[in-house]
């Protein structure tokens, strides 16, 4: 993951935008404009829309 993708918050769904990475360690700016700084284990890539 990079910045600039738009990841799901696995614990529960919420999505954001990686702004910043840090080994693994990533820095989330979320849907609700609050920001947080995550592990990598606990994100995904959001499914491909059809």
């Amino acid at each position: 993951m990079k910045v600039g993708d738009h990841v799901v918050y696995v614990p529960d769904g919420t999505k954001g935008v990686i702004v910043e990475v840090q080994g693994d360690l990533y820095h989330i700016i979320w849907e609700d404009h609050f920001s947080s700084w995550e592990q990598g284990e606990r994100l995904r890539k959001p499914e491909a829309q059809r």
